[in-house]
Parts: structure tokens; sequence; C-alpha cells
């Protein structure tokens, strides 16, 4: 599966922790991340990552590009919904095209360790 990882500021250190508790099943799949937080989940768990541009300097939109055009399976965005954001029209574009797409999408820790145990399910079924 390709599985893009966001997260805002706030967040960065949660998704650096999921990563690390689930780096067997992300190491199984395709990653893509937003520049800041891909290069931190990079250095923190030794992943491969696929690095796009950070959140405000348009990774967000690339992020929505690939989701545009089916190149995502999963986007997992761990957002801060207690600080607003400079680049919101972006967010809310992104959130929109999983929507209209039908794209999975985790924005929560909880919905994203969810999805995450799903995808681990699904690999054991298929060995």
């Amino acid at each position: 599966m390709k599985i893009a990882l966001i997260a805002h500021d706030k967040m960065k250190n949660e998704m650096i922790n999921l990563a690390k508790e689930y780096r067997e099943i992300l190491n199984q799949n395709t990653l893509y991340a937003t520049g800041t937080t891909g290069a931190l989940i990079i250095a923190n768990t030794g992943l491969q990552v696929n690095l796009l541009k950070s959140g405000p300097l348009g990774g967000d939109q690339q992020v929505g590009s690939m989701i545009a055009d089916n190149l995502l399976d999963l986007v997992i965005f761990l957002r801060d919904p207690l600080t607003s954001q400079p680049h919101e029209p972006d967010i809310s574009a992104l959130l929109r095209l999983c929507d209209v797409t039908k794209t999975p999408l985790a924005t929560n820790l909880s919905s994203a360790k969810i999805m995450l145990h799903y995808l681990e399910d699904i690999n054991k079924k298929e060995n």
C-alpha cells in the first residue's frame, strides 16, 4: 500500500511514536510524508520515506494531487485541532479530496492505530 504521513507541529512527536510502534507494518508499505514530518520519521525510525515539501510550502497540495490521481491508499494526518494553521485552505482541500475519492483518512492517533492494526491483520492473513 501507499501511505501518506502528515503531522502538524504539535503532533510530530505522536507521529514519531506511532511510526516506532508500527515500524514493522509501515516498513512493508511505500511511505510518503511532508518534509519535516518525513525527515523526523526517518531520523527516529530508519524507515524509508519518500519526502515531499513541507506542508505550508506545498506538501499538503502534493499529497492532495496524489490523492486526486489515486496514487495513495491511506492518509494518516495527525492534525492539531486546537491551533490555527496558516495553510488551512490546503488542509481542507486535502480532507475533502479524501472524502471525494473515498481514500481512508486517519486524523487522530486512535483512528491511525485502528487502520494500522487492520493493515497488520491483512498482512497476517496473506502470509
